[in-house]
């Protein structure tokens, strides 16, 4: 069962609580480049970037404490240089 963007009333808050807890699922996943905090409807949520596709992301749940989960694939980070 999907969970519905347009009734995320998830709290800042509660986001930041969550975001520990999929760290720590993730511990380990060499594509995880990062993991952070997104909005979602009229709420937040989890947002996984991985730098490509990983078993691990498609093994996410669709939300942890009610927090929605978001698992983008952003390809490689590089270091950007200002010129």
């Amino acid at each position: 069962m999907g969970y519905n963007e347009g009734m995320n009333t998830t709290s800042l808050e509660q986001a930041r609580a969550a975001k520990p807890r999929v760290r720590d699922l993730l511990r380990g996943v060499p594509q995880l480049t990062g993991v952070g905090i997104t909005r979602v409807g009229e709420g937040y949520a989890v947002k996984v970037n991985l730098s490509g596709p990983s078993d691990a992301g498609a093994a996410l749940p669709s939300e942890i404490d009610g927090v929605p989960i978001r698992v983008e694939i952003i390809g490689t980070v590089t270091k950007r240089t200002v010129r």
